[in-house]
């Protein structure tokens, strides 16, 4: 197959007197692993910023220390920039980037209006309400803006300003390239942007003017305290609609009032420009364009601003709104969203862009910009899309399902001291990632898999999920071919035994044999339980047509023919329940989802849990939570609610779901007759894909 080119993507580019190596534009996020104490950086942060200037990315925006300690990072602690005091902490930093030839701006953003978080409880750093231009507030639980915001003094703005301005000189002391201005999302800037929320009639409220004086001034103040040649980035909203709330959308930032913004900016100073959406009630698909699609499009697609590229399902969705910027004002224009290095070099060759602000796939393989240049595509780990780089069931520190490094320190593989015969036993993620990263390292590597495929669950797992979104095809061809190019004997159709593993005399067997599929328990009688289709059951079933054909088609051909009632209740409302209701429903059954518990979505990601529960609503998914006493009968399912009364759901289909089961047997069997053994992934203890690839990968990395 021809190599694909990406000649304009791996050009030299330049924002004001900034020269970068190529087109590619790490836009800042919020990683929330600063540092250890307050002045100094941790080796997570440097780590991460480590791998991505190594890895040759064109120019890195790092996510914004707080310029306005503790009312501008209300609701989660982060590096701090409004004292001298913390230069030289994030110069080590900037040293570090400039140390791989690529240059670094600061962003700047402060939370103002913001809230707690979305799905957890956890007290914000500044108790005070929430400050801004206006008295608003948004009654919606999908939002950042669910108490009354506190109006802003013009004293206070002024102070604002000032400390925006504090902040930008110490990132040029620091020794900074530039500093991004983030004036998109919800932010402070934005809330004065906005009519909606800007309400205000005095010097910085009442006409586009006013209401783009606060971002004018930080522009125009960090210019004369920086100097003129001193890069500004300003990332902006295209538009803002209120259609999700019910709010109309010419009282928001519409695109023609965004585009007279913009023009302000470049006028007062700014030296590039980067263009986002932003969508009242829906916070997360402002950031991540492809979740307005998930589960399904929460705005009907013909409700969508026209300057939205919504065709893609999110992939490159500002093209439209940077082509038009670009045009108008004579600044180079930062494509960000999801954008494919594909969709990236489309955009540069189209001119719709000057740049390509990428993140999530460079945060799963900070190479690939190296990978690029070197014509090798196909080694690029794939971004899925999961969204487990935004989970807080860690704290705030993040992750990424397929880039184990993340959050663990520097990126490095130590050396080899001695080379062993590894056996991995299991080709599922774990399995995987366990024999590629061994054999990166140098180790003879031996992969058995008893079925006739690598990715153990994942086929089974894309064809529930989908593969609209989530990749998973790809994360497998990622690693079978990584597997190919690291040497990696792979022997498929083999059943590991106790005898043929000690015959085969390794130093290592690391066992990844993945959970065992259960099927829990129903009280149901014989004619009663030909409704019920397992887990087990269902792949069994499927199992020989994943095989033959792969979860893309099996998906679409499922939408025309699958063998389940119109009535479905689904038992169990954690991950694996949830998601099965997902793909019922869009395979037009009607699905009530019963849990015995009052937790729902145990197992889900706190931001896709919301949209999850959103759409289930729309689509008319019930769930019934804090029930006892199930069995299923002739006509459906039965139990008691949480008040003690008994009710009935009719259903064609009862389908039971549960986590997966560990599996020790061959461990335990094993255990003294070879010299190392480990037990990783499902099989040790059930988890997700992510838990499966760094189990893989740290326990690889340690041998």
């Amino acid at each position: 197959m021809a190599k694909r080119s990406f000649v304009k993507l791996l050009e030299p580019g330049r924002i004001g007197k900034v020269t970068t190596r190529n087109r590619i534009y790490k836009s800042a996020a919020g990683m929330m692993s600063f540092s250890d104490t307050e002045t100094t950086m941790n080796d997570n942060t440097l780590g991460f910023y480590e791998a991505l200037a190594k890895g040759g990315v064109g120019i890195i925006s790092m996510e914004a220390p707080t310029i306005d300690y503790p009312q501008g990072c209300r609701w989660r602690e982060r590096y701090r920039m409004d004292d001298d005091r913390f230069i030289p902490g994030i110069k080590e930093l900037v040293d570090l980037v400039h140390s791989h030839g690529c240059p670094i701006f600061m962003q700047m953003e402060h939370d103002g209006p913001w809230q707690n978080p979305l799905f957890d409880n956890a007290p914000p750093t500044f108790e005070g309400p929430p400050i801004g231009a206006s008295a608003v507030k948004l009654d919606t639980p999908a939002d950042f803006h669910r108490d009354l915001i506190r109006p802003l003094t013009v004293p206070e703005i002024k102070d604002i300003i000032r400390k925006y301005v504090n902040a930008a000189e110490r990132a040029k002391k620091a020794g900074f390239d530039g500093v991004d201005i983030n004036a998109g999302s919800s932010h402070i800037v934005h809330n004065f942007l906005s009519p909606f929320w800007n309400r205000r009639d005095d010097e910085y409220g009442g006409t586009p003017e006013k209401r783009a004086r606060l971002l004018v001034e930080i522009i125009t103040g960090i210019k004369e305290r920086c100097g003129a040649d001193f890069p500004i980035v300003v990332c902006m909203n295209g538009f803002e609609t209120g259609y999700c709330l019910g709010v109309d959308d010419k009282t928001c930032l519409t695109h023609e009032l965004a585009l007279t913004y913009m023009k302000f900016a470049v006028e007062a100073g700014a030296d590039a420009l980067m263009i986002r959406s932003h969508w009242l009630g829906l916070h997360v698909p402002g950031f991540l364009p492809d979740y307005l699609f998930f589960p399904d499009a929460q705005v009907p697609v013909d409700k969508m601003p026209p300057q939205y590229y919504a065709r893609a399902r999110g992939r490159a969705a500002m093209r439209l709104m940077t082509e038009e910027a670009r045009r108008l004002f004579g600044v180079p224009v930062i494509l960000i969203g999801y954008v494919t290095p594909e969709d990236g070099e489309k955009a540069l060759r189209e001119g719709k862009a000057d740049f390509i602000g990428m993140n999530r796939p460079l945060i799963c393989d900070p190479e690939l910009p190296n990978k690029l240049r070197q014509g090798r595509p196909e080694d690029i780990a794939p971004c899925t899309r999961c969204g487990t780089c935004l989970d807080q069931s860690e704290g705030f520190l993040r992750h990424c399902r397929l880039n184990a490094a993340v959050g663990f320190g520097r990126y490095h593989l130590p050396p080899l001291k001695t080379k062993k015969k590894v056996v991995v036993v299991g080709a599922g993620p774990a399995g995987m990632e366990a024999a590629r990263v061994a054999a990166l390292r140098g180790h003879d590597v031996t992969l058995l898999e008893k079925s006739s495929h690598l990715g153990g669950l994942l086929p089974l797992a894309a064809l529930i999920k989908g593969t609209e979104l989530e990749d998973l095809p790809a994360l497998v061809r990622y690693l079978k071919t990584q597997l190919e190019k690291t040497g990696v004997k792979v022997r498929l159709r083999t059943e590991a035994s106790v005898r043929s593993l000690e015959g085969m005399k390794p130093d290592v067997v690391i066992l990844a044999t993945g959970g065992v599929l259960t099927a829990p328990r129903v009280e149901a009688n014989k004619k009663a339980r030909k409704k019920v289709l397992t887990t087990p059951e269902l792949h069994k079933r499927v199992k020989p047509y994943l095989n033959l054909f792969g979860p893309r088609f099996l998906g679409w051909a499922t939408r025309y023919y699958l063998p389940v009632g119109k009535k479905v209740v689904v038992l169990g409302a954690g991950l694996h329940g949830m998601e099965v209701a997902e793909f019922l429903v869009k395979r037009g059954r009607k699905v009530t989802l019963v849990e015995p518990t009052e937790v729902i979505g145990e197992g889900m990601l706190d931001f896709r849990l919301g949209l999850t529960m959103e759409w289930f609503a729309k689509v008319g998914v019930e769930i019934v939570a804090g029930v006892k006493d199930v069995r299923v009968t002739e006509k459906g399912v039965v139990f008691k609610d949480k008040e003690g009364r008994e009710r009935l759901l009719e259903a064609d289909t009862v389908i039971p779901t549960a986590p997966l089961q560990p599996n020790h047997d061959l461990y335990e069997k094993l255990e003294g007759k070879v010299p190392e053994l480990y037990l990783i992934g499902d099989g040790k203890q059930a988890g997700m894909i992510v838990h499966a690839v760094r189990a893989g990968y740290q326990t690889a990395k340690a041998l």
